[in-house]
């Protein structure tokens, strides 16, 4: 029976309601983050969930970490047979103002600390013909304006997933990717930007979403269930997604004349 998970990110937000999820069918959980007082906390909510488990403080931007972490998850669980990659960081700014500095943080993070997380876990998930659970965005479909750094790293997860969807087929290895929109998270506890008014506008959707980190896991846990690649948690998302498909230059159209608004608001703080 499968029923050990590793999920990276696990600290708070969207990380620690995946937890809590899996923790109620009774899962082991190997939580990892670099926050060592919200692992701890994740921990104590996912015992009093069901589930059961070990923490591991891990940087996903750093390989042998990740290897250590694996490691761990053959020495207390026998192997494992779920990784969810979700640990992840924000950003924000105009590509103009953007630093090389902020590129190379951002992919860091959120690119090659999934690519990392699928590198050091692929053969566990190949003895136990497992399953990568990769958290996107819909920044990687969509691709809106200020935050170029964001949607490259995000697109880049879902190029990752497409590829190894493909290529691990043939090993029974299943791969999912999860494009949520903006949802209630403390993502921004992590913003990092050159101009403080995209945080404040990235903050006001934050808030404003309908849909809470514990409603878009239950929907990872059904998706995942029901076998879908693509998992698109939010109903705005997904009409966005298909109107894309449809009709690109409008939605670019609708994308420019959003990005001369927040420009204009931008320089009138």
């Amino acid at each position: 029976m499968q029923n050990r998970i590793m999920i990276t990110g696990v600290g708070s937000g969207l990380g620690r309601e995946i937890a809590l999820r899996w923790a109620r069918e009774g899962w082991r959980l190997a939580l990892a983050d670099v926050n060592e007082n919200g692992l701890r906390e994740t921990l104590e909510l996912v015992r009093a969930a069901g589930g059961e488990g070990f923490v591991q403080r891990c940087d996903v931007r750093d390989y042998s970490q990740l290897t250590a972490l694996a490691q761990a998850c053959t020495e207390q669980f026998g192997g494992i047979d779920v990784i969810v990659n979700n640990a992840g960081v924000a950003s924000g700014g105009f590509f103009a103002e953007l630093s090389l500095e902020d590129w190379d943080w951002q992919i860091a993070v959120n690119l090659m600390g999934v690519v990392k997380g699928c590198k050091a876990f692929l053969p566990l998930l190949e003895r136990s013909k497992g399953r990568i659970i990769n958290v996107a965005s819909m920044a990687a479909l969509m691709q809106g304006p200020g935050m170029s750094n964001y949607n490259v790293a995000k697109a880049g997860v879902l190029a990752l997933s497409e590829s190894l969807l493909v290529e691990l087929r043939q090993q029974e290895v299943a791969v999912h990717v999860v494009c949520p929109s903006f949802f209630q998270t403390n993502l921004l506890d992590s913003f990092r930007g050159p101009n403080p008014a995209m945080k404040a506008q990235v903050g006001k959707l934050l808030e404003g979403s309908p849909i809470s980190a514990a409603d878009i896991a239950d929907y990872i846990h059904r998706q995942v269930a029901a076998g879908e690649f693509l998992i698109l948690p939010h109903e705005s998302g997904r009409q966005a997604w298909e109107l894309k498909r449809q009709a690109p230059e409008r939605l670019y159209d609708e994308m420019a004349e959003m990005a001369a608004k927040m420009r204009t608001k931008a320089q009138s703080r």
